[in-house]
């Protein structure tokens, strides 16, 4: 058994690989980026072989390196090259807004090489059918496969790739959300249940939403950050045009800035806190202990 993971440059698939190198799983991870890297040396630690992959293929010694791009169907078969007992593969979203035609094709194709389970990584507030990785969860539905389509709340690591330059430069956090309230969930616990997911003879559950155990707005996060930073930060609340603004010159695309927005827009009217009281899986880690673990970062500290 060989498991594939797309997009494994993800703060998700870090220690859901970890997971799989305790149970001497053979991998085959996406990714270079730095958190992959920790994985990579633990597999090596473990003399499990390991396949990295990406857009480039470049890969730092000692590892292999394989080329795989979503955007780009020639680089399909690349990974069934390298390993033909792929037979799992945990499918993670290119950043597009409309993903689905890109990732039905690599699941179609992945079918003809044998895969026969796939384990999607979607949102609490995406519906089967709905835009993004809705379709692909409904797509996955309708074929004779195994699947799980994941949909966690929002990340905690969010917090550090979102918004760690604008609390570095302005002391706050600058978003639509207003006092909305978020499920935010470890990427550790989302691993778990992944790697149940991935593992399991039979998936339990095909479509679990999952929470961290504590709902948190912007503005008890910023407290949050306040003190474990030892100045004040503060969350505002952007009108549209501040917003698109902002994220404009962040270098985002319009169409994207749009769809953010959007998407702080459903957390404001309680979206996310409506998806959290149904869920099907409550995380053990903490917040609080995230940030005052990630207290140091440079990214959000003032130099």
């Amino acid at each position: 058994m060989t498991i594939l993971l797309t997009g494994g440059t993800g703060k998700s698939a870090r220690p859901l690989a970890q997971l799989l190198l305790n149970a001497n799983i053979r991998l085959f991870l996406g990714g270079t980026g730095k958190s992959a890297r920790p994985l990579a040396q633990l597999l090596l630690n473990a003399n499990i072989p390991v396949l990295l992959a990406n857009r480039s293929g470049n890969v730092p010694a000692p590892f292999k390196g394989v080329r795989f791009d979503w955007f780009d169907a020639s680089t399909y078969q690349l990974p069934f090259g390298v390993d033909e007992n792929i037979d799992k593969i945990y499918l993670i979203a290119p950043q597009v807004l409309d993903p689905f035609p890109h990732m039905k094709a690599f699941i179609d194709f992945a079918i003809q090489k044998g895969v026969k389970r796939f384990v999607l990584m979607s949102a609490a507030v995406l519906e089967v059918g709905g835009p993004l990785t809705g379709k692909v969860h409904e797509y996955l539905a309708s074929l004779a496969v195994e699947y799980c389509a994941l949909r966690p709340s929002w990340f905690f690591d969010g917090l550090l790739l979102v918004y760690a330059a604008h609390i570095r430069e302005h002391n706050e956090i600058a978003n639509r959300a207003g006092a909305g309230l978020i499920g935010w969930i470890s990427t550790d616990d989302i691993a778990d249940v992944a790697f149940k997911a991935l593992t399991d003879p039979v998936i339990e559950q095909t479509n679990p939403i999952m929470v961290g155990p504590e709902l948190f707005s912007y503005a008890q996060i910023t407290q949050m950050l306040t003190e474990a930073l030892g100045r004040k930060i503060t969350h505002r609340n952007l009108s549209q045009e501040e917003y698109s603004q902002i994220m404009v010159e962040r270098g985002m695309q319009k169409d994207y800035v749009e769809f953010m927005s959007l998407a702080d827009v459903y957390i404001s009217q309680g979206v996310e806190e409506r998806a959290c009281n149904r869920a099907d899986i409550v995380g053990k880690r903490r917040l609080r202990d995230f940030i005052e673990e990630n207290k140091d970062a440079e990214v959000w500290r003032r130099v």
